[in-house]
Parts: C-alpha cells; structure tokens; sequence
C-alpha cells in the first residue's frame, strides 16, 4: 500500500511500543531465534518506518535470542544468466570486470524489503559472506547463524537456515506469505527430488583484491511454495500462531516442523 493507505489502514499510528506489545500477543518471547520476513507497508503507517520494526523486534527477542533476515544481492550473480532484465550480449564481459565486489558491510540487498535493508547494517549486526544469498543476524548468536556460510549450495546444510533449524527457530512472516518464506529452499536441498545444477558466479573482496569466484548450487523453484505453505497450515495448525502485527496479517511458524513437512511434500510431489 502507498503511504495514503498506511495511514488509512490504523486508526493510530503504529509505534515501536505497539509493534512490540503485538510480537508479544503473537508469542514472540525472549531469547527466541527468530527468521523474519517483512513487508512494512502492510503494517500501516509506521512512526520511524523500518527503524521502528528493527528495534521492537530487538526489544522482544532481546540480546539473549537472535534475530536473522535474509539479505540477499541477487544483482551479484552472473549477468549471462539474467532475465529481469536480460542485458546485451556484449555487456556481459564489461560487467563481469568492472562490477564492484560483494562487501557485507555496504553491498545493497535486492528486493528484500525496508526492514531487512535497514537490518543488515543495525550495530551489532554481523551479515554472511555469500554475494547472492547472504542473511543478516543480531543477537546470542548472531557469529554462529552467520559466519560459515558456504558459496556452494548457498541455503543448503551449510546456510544460515540450516543454523535456525538447528536451534528450533520460528519464521515470522510480517505482513508476507510462503512465497517468500526461504526456509523452504532448505528442504528443497534435504527432499529426495532430483533437482538441476547449476554454477554460479559473483566478485568479492578478499585479503583487498577482488576476485570472480564460481561454485555449485542446485536450481531453485518457489513456484510451489505457497501450496507447500497452504498445506502445512492445513495439516499442522499447531505449529503456526496467526495474529496481526500493526495491521499486517502476520505469522509465526515453526521452522523446523515447516521444513521437515515440506521435505516430505516435495519428495512426493514434485
């Protein structure tokens, strides 16, 4: 919704204290380790706009959880391959030599919403070191969520979302549905289907030099991920809490019992 709507959308404006007292209701706690995707112009119109989220979520989960968003900079993978939109031919080498390298600390993400761009750079926020599929983490264990990233199969075992499963985290999705939910690209790597290959490429900086680097990944496909998102709710209402954050529609759901029932969806549908 534009800004007109936002304001429309509430009745007062949304604030850090009712974000906050909203992530409560819906039984975000302290300590939590918590995925989060948002969409900020579906809460209504927000006094300090993706700030006000980052913070509320900070004074829930609190230092002794840890709060992780995908930042992804797909603008970084290999220009041969782009669709969105494809460019010339003879573009492709220039852009591969003079493209700047992927840096955490300043790279923009891409079509990853106000809040996790305004996230990724927070104090005390470290960011993974992968060009296309980085995530962003704050909190008790922020280090450990983020900073083995592997480039080969970049949201598989050895991601960041492999780290929440392992700590029984949740996946907020704030004003966002499955579509966008990356927790399901881990089980795509986990399903028994025989997923394509592919090699991508991107710059980085190391050691001050950059560097085109390549590495291996499977070929992703979200184009299920809301059927794969319809049935869990069907069938595991136990482990989604729904409830409105601000006025944005809002989820909390139970990453690993999303994951392993989606690993058994995909085995047998796909």
């Amino acid at each position: 919704m534009d800004e007109h709507a936002a304001v429309d959308a509430v009745d007062d404006p949304v604030t850090v204290d009712r974000i906050a007292a909203d992530l409560r209701d819906l039984g975000v706690d302290a300590g939590d380790t918590l995925i989060v995707h948002s969409a900020l112009s579906e809460l209504g119109w927000v006094a300090g706009g993706p700030q006000a989220v980052v913070d509320a979520l900070q004074r829930v989960v609190t230092e002794s959880g840890t709060i992780v968003m995908p930042t992804h900079s797909t603008q970084y993978s290999d220009p041969s391959v782009w669709t969105s939109p494809p460019v010339p031919d003879d573009w492709i080498p220039r852009i591969r030599e003079s493209m700047p390298p992927f840096r955490p600390a300043v790279t923009p993400t891409r079509s990853m919403g106000a809040v996790a761009e305004c996230f990724r750079d927070y104090p005390g926020t470290r960011r993974s070191q992968h060009p296309l599929y980085s995530f962003a983490a704050w909190g008790a264990d922020a280090a450990a969520v983020v900073d083995a990233h592997s480039f080969a199969n970049g949201m598989g075992e050895d991601s960041p979302l492999a780290r929440v499963y392992e700590r029984d985290g949740s996946v907020l999705l704030l004003g966002t549905d499955h579509a966008t939910n990356t927790s399901l690209h881990l089980a795509e790597y986990r399903a028994d289907i025989d997923a394509d290959e592919t090699t991508a490429g991107a710059p980085i900086q190391r050691d001050g030099d950059r560097e085109w680097v390549e590495w291996t990944d499977i070929e992703h496909d979200n184009g299920d991920f809301p059927d794969i998102g319809a049935a869990f709710e069907a069938e595991c209402s136990a482990a989604i809490t729904a409830g409105e954050v601000g006025a944005a529609t809002t989820k909390l759901v139970d990453q690993p019992a999303l994951v392993d029932f989606a690993v058994e969806w995909m085995s047998e549908q796909r």
